[in-house]
């Protein structure tokens, strides 16, 4: 076994506190991964504060995950000792359905394993990436490519992948107009991958503060929600709208944006069910849709993507004994626009 250590909250309403987790024995087919910098995820909050009502304590969050293998198991062949890899929301899947033989693990049948507070198969809880080292199956971690580095790379395992995998399924690409709800931790990663995709995008925020940074990142256009003449202005013009925001919405005003065929894909997970009109959606034949991560292959694809464009997280690196502060932080929408972890701090 090995021993790392770790930040974990013992309750839902506890403070993080220095711990120690026991990582498996390395298998045949295991890497070991020294990890350098771990993201902070809106998901992570949720699950530390039991927010969802699933919480095994205690955890240790983290799915956003950069290091160095440290060591691999007898019959690994991905990767060696000394590579840069990283590790996402999951780290196991049955591999027999018809979504992981798609190389869509994130839909398995069977249910995919989280990187954290889920069920292993040895019956073990998973704990994540706030800690210094974890062993992971080598089908599950990804290769960092040289050209990114591991602190923006990191969030990338998350919010990256959230982003590409409905923007490629929808074909954002020259062409296409494409809006992005929100210039959080989410939604500014969107807007660099749909621009880089060659979309015209447009950025969707409640107030023109991050217009700047929305422009700078690649975005054409950017419209306050807070305005209501925004709605009449735009409507019936977007292609594709990703929401990355976690709070209800009135889904139908944003539904009123879509071009024929168009196509609202809801990326962000609020606490009550989604309302929509069913006008809403025979009006311009729209679709209203959702989307998770992207499978390990299609992973791979948006880091390899975002090395060849230049697309990292604009990050703010704290100390491991900041977490606290920092879920503060990002739930009062006080970060630009992503918190990462240096696991040397543990």
């Amino acid at each position: 076994m090995v021993t790392a250590a770790a930040y974990a909250v013992m309750s839902a309403d506890s403070r993080f506190e220095k711990t120690t987790v026991q990582r498996r024995e390395l298998g045949p087919l295991d890497v070991l991964i020294e990890i350098k910098f771990a993201g902070i995820c809106h998901s992570d909050i949720h699950t530390a504060r039991n927010e969802w009502g699933s919480t095994h304590y205690p955890v240790v969050p983290g799915h956003e995950i950069a290091g160095v293998v440290s060591a691999v198991g007898s019959e690994v062949t991905k990767h060696r000792v000394g590579d840069r890899v990283g590790v996402g929301c999951f780290v196991d899947s049955c591999g027999e359905c018809d979504a992981c033989r798609a190389d869509e693990e994130q839909y398995c049948v069977n249910r995919a394993t989280g990187t954290y507070n889920a069920t292993g198969r040895d019956g073990e809880w998973t704990q994540g990436g706030y800690s210094t080292h974890i062993v992971v199956t080598e089908h599950f971690v990804l290769s960092i490519p040289d050209g990114l580095e591991l602190d923006v790379a990191a969030p990338l395992l998350c919010a990256g992948i959230t982003l590409y995998s409905p923007l490629a399924h929808w074909g954002a690409g020259p062409g296409k107009k494409v809006a992005v709800i929100g210039m959080g931790g989410l939604g500014h990663v969107g807007v660099k991958i749909a621009h880089a995709m060659g979309a015209d995008v447009t950025v969707l925020s409640q107030s023109l503060g991050k217009k700047d940074d929305g422009l700078k990142f690649g975005a054409g256009h950017y419209y306050a929600t807070s305005d209501p003449g925004t709605f009449t202005q735009l409507r019936g013009q977007f292609d594709l709208i990703v929401n990355t925001v976690s709070v209800n919405l009135d889904i139908d005003a944003y539904m009123s944006m879509l071009a024929i065929n168009g196509t609202l894909v809801e990326l962000g997970l609020p606490e009550k069910p989604i309302e929509v009109r069913a006008f809403s959606l025979a009006a311009n034949r729209r679709s209203l849709a959702g989307s998770m991560v992207g499978g390990i292959a299609q992973t791979q694809e948006m880091l390899n993507f975002c090395a060849e464009h230049g697309i990292g997280a604009e990050i703010e690196v704290i100390s491991a004994d900041q977490i606290d502060g920092a879920y503060d932080r990002v739930v009062g929408s006080d970060v630009r626009y992503r918190f990462v972890i240096d696991t040397a701090t543990i």
